[in-house]
């Protein structure tokens, strides 16, 4: 499975580094490259830490909106300009840019929540307030996840669907 789970605690040293959490760096192998983009939350008091590969595939849309249109102009401004491409070094430690420790509000400590296909950095009370508030959100929208699509069966005939001949 290729997603960042979990909540995990750190530190942020003298020189602005964090040791990202032993299972985000093999998660993020998994993504097929060690090489992190960082940036601002667009809404959140948090770094937002995208692998390459899936910061690709979240800005490819950006291709198709008009190339001169305000639109297009202000979503790559918000997206691209106080991004970051960082990588962990072999102790997989990485150096926060300064303006994105003021953004989040770091101090000394750190927080690491996992979201799937990317995970994100914040100042540990600020953390523990943005989990309770989104399980308070889920609770009282009775927010659920679509079911997943139907497993298609075998096809007729096959080794894993025989047909009553085929059953000893």
């Amino acid at each position: 499975m290729t997603q960042f789970l979990g909540t995990h605690l750190g530190k942020l040293d003298r020189k602005g580094r964090i040791s990202v959490p032993a299972p985000y760096r093999a998660a993020l192998q998994r993504f097929g490259s060690d090489i992190l983009i960082l940036r601002p939350s667009h809404s959140l008091p948090c770094i937002e830490a995208h692998p390459e590969s899936e910061f690709q595939r979240l800005t490819s849309g950006l291709q198709h909106l008009d190339a001169f249109s305000e639109q297009q102009d202000d979503l790559a401004t918000a997206l691209f300009t106080e991004a970051h491409a960082v990588q962990p070094d072999g102790e997989g430690r990485l150096v926060l840019p300064e303006p994105l420790v003021a953004h989040a509000g770091l101090t000394d400590a750190v927080a690491f929540l996992g979201l799937g296909r990317l995970f994100q950095i914040w100042e540990p009370e600020a953390a523990k307030r943005r989990i309770a508030e989104a399980r308070l959100r889920v609770r009282e929208r009775g927010m659920t996840l679509p079911a997943p699509p139907a497993i298609a069966p075998p096809p007729a005939n096959s080794p894993l669907n025989p047909t009553p001949r085929d059953v000893p």
